[in-house]
């Protein structure tokens, strides 16, 4: 972990990470991008969360908005339709049972619609600065596995799993770390195991083609 951490300074950072950066104070908002960011190229999703905060920062005035509404202004995310019945769903229940106020706890968060562990542990991380929460998507599902670290079968049993293996200390910046050198050099097919700064502790499992290195992982 910290060969990595070391490793991706510089590389372009998640969506989700740009939003909270920008937005350290508007756990809303970085609840609801991390809503859009499913399934999701980072840069539809950064583009889709500025145009909504633009008309709708807050979740009344989210509320305010229709579907239909919301729809136009997310499109084209992953399920943009399915996405924008949620962002409503989950600002007007912000709204009647939280006093317009992101809950600062996995079981509260939970209770949202369209909200997940993932989703719920990443809003914990960047907007409440949890020390105690590991927020796994695809891409920390997938490396930690390839790296040997678990063997499971789906993000939630690697979450499990990663409490158990993984130091304390580690668990708030998982998701940074891994999600950055997964969209940079452990991609998904041919990753670039040849520029790879970790490639001796890797087990390579589900490894079959292995892909160039970049000219450079760095921002130009």
């Amino acid at each position: 972990m910290r060969i990595v951490a070391r490793k991706i300074d510089g590389m372009e950072l998640p969506a989700i990470e740009k939003i909270s950066q920008s937005q350290q104070d508007a756990p809303f908002q970085i609840l609801i991008a991390t809503l859009l960011s499913a399934r999701t190229k980072d840069a539809t999703t950064l583009a889709a969360s500025t145009r909504l905060f633009a008309k709708a920062a807050t979740p009344q005035a989210v509320s305010a908005l229709t579907v239909t509404q919301i729809e136009k202004l997310i499109f084209p995310v992953g399920f943009y339709r399915n996405k924008a019945v949620f962002v409503r769903a989950a600002s007007k229940m912000l709204m009647a049972r939280f006093g317009g106020r992101v809950p600062s706890t996995l079981d509260e968060l939970l209770l949202l619609p369209g909200v997940g562990r993932k989703t719920a542990n990443l809003v914990l991380i960047l907007a409440f600065q949890s020390q105690t929460s590991i927020c796994v998507d695809i891409h920390v599902h997938r490396i930690a596995n390839r790296l040997g670290w678990v063997r499971t079968r789906d993000p939630e049993q690697t979450e499990q799993e990663l409490y158990r293996v993984v130091a304390s200390r580690w668990w708030p910046v998982i998701n940074l770390h891994l999600v950055t050198w997964g969209q940079n050099v452990c991609r998904p097919v041919a990753p670039r195991c040849g520029a790879c700064a970790i490639s001796s502790e890797c087990r390579r499992v589900g490894v079959g083609r292995v892909g160039r290195p970049a000219a450079s992982s760095k921002r130009v």
